[in-house]
């Protein structure tokens, strides 16, 4: 019986010491995969940080005294590289020539830039008088330079002049779309001569002034003979056309030819009309395409403008002509290869402000044109 007993504590005792060594295993293996876990490495830690793909820290070397002060954990940000945006340039085809814009003929002469008191930014002005023919601002007035599609004002004068009936309807032909390949004005339109005037004047339409020099008697060649027969008549001794709308440099014209222009075109009611008019809507293949004045002068309204008319080839630059009356005064205004989009009109605005700053009477009459 004593036997018994002590033989069932014995297995008791070894009993509870297998059951300690279990736990103590299982508490190492719960221990050890809480350690293990990065979550609960981050959790604990008052100094680590969230990384991000971009981050990496360094190493930090355990120390071996605990009695030295615990070392800071030092976190290199390495920034993320910025992505370079890469402009490839087409290559023209082997054999191609790549076309460089050329300066105008006035940059080419050292005109432009050139200072003057009102600070203008067109190569060439003049403002004159149109009643007096006195001339009121002059810069480099005599040179003769390209005009572009101021041109189409002698075109104009040219068609009227012929007495040509104005309802006639011309057609386009590929000629004339040859003659300039960026148009609404399709081959196959047919408008009437002075649909054809109307744009050419107002929205400078190219094509336009191009089948009224075609469909003049004699053709193109008579049309163009026509044209410098009229800038003699008129005393434009510097001018010189070569085509009706003003795309080949060979149209060249002074200031003072062209205030001569400028005031022979007034005397035309049409031409006043459909240069100052803001807008016109026709119909091509059976859409309405609304064409705009190329001058926002007179689309503003903030000038009284009598006639105008602009032009831009590389060789003339930016280039505008008008009368318009300021202080109660009809002005000529020419201004030639100006810089910029928008500075021609600005110059316009600039010269009207300063005239109207003047007293009644007291503007500055440098000469007189003969």
């Amino acid at each position: 019986m004593g036997f018994q007993f002590i033989f069932s504590v014995q297995r008791l005792a070894v009993f509870q010491r297998r059951c300690l060594c279990a736990t103590g295993i299982f508490s190492c293996i719960v221990l050890s995969s809480f350690v293990g876990n990065p979550a609960f490495a981050q959790n604990n830690s008052s100094t680590s940080k969230k990384k991000s793909p971009t981050q990496a820290t360094a190493p930090v070397a355990a120390a071996s005294n605990k009695s030295t002060p615990k070392a800071s954990t030092k976190v290199i940000v390495a920034k993320k590289p910025k992505r370079v945006r890469i402009t490839v340039t087409r290559q023209p085809p082997s054999g191609a020539v790549a076309e460089v814009a050329r300066p105008s003929f006035a940059t080419a002469l050292g005109l432009r830039g050139q200072h003057d008191e009102l600070s203008l930014k067109s190569s060439v002005a003049l403002v004159v008088n149109q009643d007096t023919k006195e001339v009121i601002f002059e810069k480099n007035p005599n040179v003769s330079l390209p005009i572009a599609s101021i041109t189409k004002l002698m075109t104009a004068m040219v068609v009227l002049d012929s007495k040509l009936p104005l309802d006639e309807i011309l057609v386009i032909n590929a000629e004339d779309v040859q003659s300039y390949k960026h148009s609404r004005i399709a081959l196959g339109s047919a408008f009437s001569r002075e649909d054809f005037l109307r744009l050419a004047l107002m929205s400078s339409e190219n094509r336009a002034a191009y089948t009224l020099g075609r469909n003049y008697p004699g053709g193109m060649n008579a049309f163009v003979a026509a044209m410098n027969r009229k800038a003699k008549e008129l005393g434009m001794a510097n001018s010189k056309y070569a085509d009706p709308t003003g795309l080949m440099s060979e149209n060249v014209a002074s200031a003072e030819d062209l205030t001569r222009m400028l005031s022979a075109a007034y005397q035309y009611k049409l031409i006043r009309d459909f240069s100052t008019l803001p807008e016109q809507t026709i119909v091509i293949n059976n859409r309405p395409q609304k064409f705009l004045n190329t001058n926002r002068l007179v689309r503003s309204g903030n000038m009284d403008i009598g006639l105008q008319k602009t032009g831009f080839i590389n060789a003339a630059g930016k280039c505008l002509v008008m009368q318009a009356r300021v202080n109660g005064v009809p002005l000529l205004l020419v201004f030639l290869d100006s810089v910029g989009t928008q500075s021609r009109f600005a110059d316009a605005e600039r010269v009207r402000d300063w005239y109207e700053r003047m007293p009644l009477g007291a503007a500055p009459a440098k000469r007189q044109l003969m």
